[in-house]
């Protein structure tokens, strides 16, 4: 691939930006997250990272990047935090949520219900999981509890608290509103806060999807990781599904996101329903032991 066709050196930039100070950002982020940036974000890297050079009171990306690659630890939460794109809603995909109850009213009280949302972003998803468990059992005080999970620790503090400006819930229902969240007054107008009860119901954690050990232990009934593979390679996909696998329980189910395929994870995953797969082992009630 080759990414030489543009100097990069932006000689209208307060800072200068080599081609060479791109290629050590792509292999900084990919080694540490896992994520693959095309040649094409060579702009957007440089606009987020500028940011973090005059924090440092730095005036060149070589300085920036020495003080990543000597393991700053602050720095490199800083550094992913930056590069880390979160663009999340509500019951996104809204499909997933039915297909979530039907799953899990299924189990017929077997065990508490376990689900892992792996990309948490600021919120929205892990509590659109919350609010679809209790519709589906009928109470605030479902026998289920979420990992809400993200490598972003700033977006992962604002989904703690579960606050957020009236525009980002306007296009929920109006008694979906009034049941889930609590509106603000005074210095919080123009706020809501979810429910306590919701909030209850979800762990929330640090994590790097490409670390070795991660803090979420099975059987998982659901693991969501949405919008998520696109920003890997094959390699490291397969390498996340393959670790996926045996935290579900044997029907368990992954929801993908609407541009994502598992076609390079056929031996481990089977497509259930629309972008929500199985593992690939699973029987399907019905299903011959033949085949």
């Amino acid at each position: 691939m080759n990414t030489n066709n543009q100097s990069g050196s932006g000689r209208d930039r307060e800072f200068a930006f080599t081609e060479e100070n791109f290629e050590r950002v792509r292999k900084l982020i990919y080694e540490h997250a896992g994520i693959s940036l095309k040649p094409s974000k060579q702009d957007m890297v440089y606009s987020r990272l500028a940011r973090r050079l005059r924090v440092n009171g730095m005036d060149n990306f070589q300085d920036y990047l020495a003080l990543l690659e000597n393991n700053n630890g602050a720095e490199w939460e800083a550094f992913v935090n930056a590069l880390t794109t979160n663009l999340t809603s509500f019951f996104r995909e809204p499909h997933h949520f039915p297909m979530l109850a039907e799953h899990v009213a299924g189990r017929n009280g077997k065990h508490p219900v376990s689900l892992w949302c792996s990309a948490a972003s600021t919120g929205e998803e892990p509590y659109s999981m919350a609010m679809a468990m209790v519709d589906t059992f009928g109470s605030f005080t479902p026998p289920v509890s979420i990992i809400a999970s993200d490598l972003d620790t700033q977006v992962l503090a604002k989904a703690e608290a579960g606050i957020y400006p009236l525009e980002r819930v306007e296009k929920l229902p109006e008694d979906m509103l009034r049941h889930f969240f609590l509106k603000g007054t005074g210095k919080q107008s123009g706020f809501v806060r979810v429910r306590p009860e919701l909030r209850a119901m979800i762990t929330f954690r640090q994590v790097n999807l490409l670390d070795s050990n991660w803090p979420v232990r099975g059987p998982l009934d659901a693991i969501f990781c949405r919008n998520v593979m696109i920003y890997f390679d094959k390699q490291t996909q397969l390498r996340v599904l393959e670790r996926f696998a045996p935290l579900l329980q044997p029907d368990g189910l992954l929801f993908a996101g609407h541009s994502e395929s598992l076609h390079n994870a056929a031996h481990l995953f089977k497509l259930r329903g629309k972008t929500v797969y199985e593992l690939a082992k699973h029987k399907s009630p019905g299903q011959s032991r033949s085949g």
